[in-house]
């Protein structure tokens, strides 16, 4: 496939009620370990790929490093490949659009972007949001690619109180809405896990929405019950490995 096909199998694959299923990777290496084992697309994870780098999370992997991660993935695998690109290494729309422009011409058909300020404090108000989402959408319509905005929320994720979601579900149904509006072609909310919550957002969202996995969260086929149309693995796989990882360095170490 080329990269326009590619970009369209993927919008493709977001139906609600029978989500895509992407297990979030972190270089070419684990790319072709997670296509080997039947992927239909690929997604990174800002903080894996980060991590597996020897940085944090939050925009402190310098991002040529991040997009020469991104050009080796696409070099060796022909799925469909979504870059989790947290704010686009930009506060400003059009900073956002060029820098997204620079994962595209490397390959990626899609990005999660999210709408937390980066090494700030809270979110950006729903119309600056909005204005930088439909920044990036009109350069890839400049580029004719129909590119895939996975437009992210971090109201439930900034929240760690879980008896709180409820009260956040109507902004982070206004802010979905507004994305769409702008361009976005999907809606996440990591951090959300309440089945009742998840359910009440997807019947309002006019895009698929994007449940994160972690503990709590409900399983596969539930979500798809609930109506999600993708489901993400975010820094799950890269800790897991990590851990095994320790594990069997420490067995051998322990021997000597």
């Amino acid at each position: 496939m080329n990269q326009n096909e590619k970009a369209k199998a993927f919008h493709a694959l977001h139906r609600k009620g029978d989500p895509i299923v992407l297990y979030n990777i972190w270089d070419a290496g684990t790319a072709k370990a997670v296509a080997d084992a039947g992927a239909k697309a690929l997604a990174t994870g800002s903080w894996s790929v980060a991590a597996a780098q020897g940085y944090a999370d939050g925009e402190k992997l310098p991002m040529p490093a991040l997009v020469e991660t991104v050009k080796s993935i696409t070099n060796v695998i022909d799925l469909p490949l979504s870059v989790d690109f947290e704010g686009a290494y930009s506060a400003e729309p059009a900073g956002a659009a060029a820098n997204v422009a620079k994962l595209v011409e490397v390959g990626a058909i899609g990005i999660n972007f999210e709408d937390r300020v980066v090494d700030g404090s809270g979110l950006h108000p729903v119309e600056r949001q909005a204005a930088r989402i439909r920044a990036i959408r009109e350069m890839a319509e400049g580029k004719d690619i129909p590119f895939f905005i996975n437009a992210r929320t971090d109201l439930f994720l900034a929240e760690s109180d879980l008896s709180k979601h409820a009260g956040l579900v109507d902004e982070a149904i206004e802010r979905g809405r507004a994305y769409a509006e702008a361009g976005g072609s999907g809606f996440f909310v990591p951090g959300l896990i309440d089945p009742a919550l998840i359910e009440k957002i997807c019947a309002a969202s006019p895009l698929p929405v994007n449940i994160m996995m972690r503990p709590g969260a409900p399983d596969v086929k539930t979500l798809a019950k609930l109506g999600v149309g993708r489901v993400s693995y975010g820094p799950g796989p890269y800790r897991s490995m990590m851990e095994k990882l320790k594990q069997e360095a420490t067995a051998v170490y322990s021997q000597l």
